[in-house]
C-alpha cells in the first residue's frame, strides 16, 4: 500500500490511481475476508444505533463491504426501519430509494446497482440516522477521497452535523492527509477490516465540525 505523508506532493488524481491499483491487486480471498470484517463492523454499529432510516450503497468491484452488503444490513435492521440506497442522477447528484431485497435492485450505468423503488428525492438523506458512504481513502481530519464526481460531497452537505457518517475502507486507506477543497465534506468515522469502527478525531470529537460521537 503506498504511503502518503503530509508533505507528499500528490494530487487527487495521483492518489486515485495508486489506491485503485492497490485495490485491484488484492486477491479474491483477501477481498472476501475484508468484506466480511467490514460487514461485521457495520452490522454491529447498526444494531447498536437501531436507526429508523439508514443509507448505504452497493459496493462494486474491489470496494470494501461486498456486493451483498445491502442484504446483510437489511437483515440487521428492525423490520420497520428504512434502508435507502443511492440513485445516480444525470448531474451526478444522488437521489435515494428504499432497498427491500436483492430483487429490488437493477443494473445501472458505471457498473452500479440501484434500487427500483419510488425515488424519495435528494433531500431524503437529511432524514437518516446513520449515513454510510464509499471512499478510496479518508484522512485524519475526516476528509475522504472519492471517485471525483462530487456526488457524496453534495449528499453529505445535506446531513445534519449530529448524524454519524461512516466511510468503508480497506486496510491502509486511513491516511494522514488527502488533498481537500472547500466543497469537500468530512466523515466522522471509518470502518476497516483490521481496526473495525474508528473515530476520525477532528470530526467525531467535534474539533472541526461538531459531529456527535457514536454511543
Amino acid at each position: 500500500m503506498p504511503e502518503f505523508s503530509d508533505g507528499a506532493d500528490v494530487t487527487k488524481r495521483d492518489l486515485r490511481i495508486a489506491l485503485l491499483a492497490h485495490r485491484r491487486s488484492l486477491p479474491p480471498p483477501r477481498r472476501a475476508e475484508a468484506a466480511a470484517s467490514v460487514q461485521a463492523g457495520l452490522v454491529a454499529l447498526a444494531r447498536r444505533l437501531r436507526p429508523a432510516r439508514m443509507t448505504a450503497y452497493v459496493p462494486v468491484g474491489s470496494e470494501p463491504g461486498g456486493s451483498d452488503l445491502p442484504a446483510v444490513l437489511r437483515a440487521a435492521l428492525p423490520p420497520e426501519a428504512e434502508l435507502l440506497l443511492p440513485v445516480l442522477l444525470d448531474d451526478l447528484d444522488l437521489d435515494w430509494a428504499a432497498y427491500t431485497d436483492p430483487e429490488s435492485l437493477r443494473a445501472a450505468g458505471r457498473g452500479l446497482r440501484e434500487p427500483t423503488g419510488p425515488p424519495l428525492g435528494s433531500v431524503a438523506v437529511a432524514g437518516a440516522d446513520l449515513v454510510v458512504v464509499p471512499a478510496l481513502a479518508v484522512d485524519r481530519r475526516g476528509f475522504r477521497l472519492g471517485r471525483g464526481g462530487g456526488s457524496y460531497d453534495r449528499a453529505l452537505a445535506r446531513v445534519p452535523a449530529t448524524v454519524p457518517t461512516v466511510a468503508l475502507l480497506h486496510d491502509g486507506e486511513l491516511v494522514e492527509a488527502v488533498p481537500a477543497q472547500a466543497h469537500d465534506r468530512p466523515v466522522g468515522f471509518v470502518i476497516t477490516p483490521a481496526e473495525g469502527l474508528v473515530a476520525v478525531p477532528d470530526v467525531a470529537q467535534g474539533a472541526s465540525a461538531g459531529r456527535t460521537r457514536v454511543p
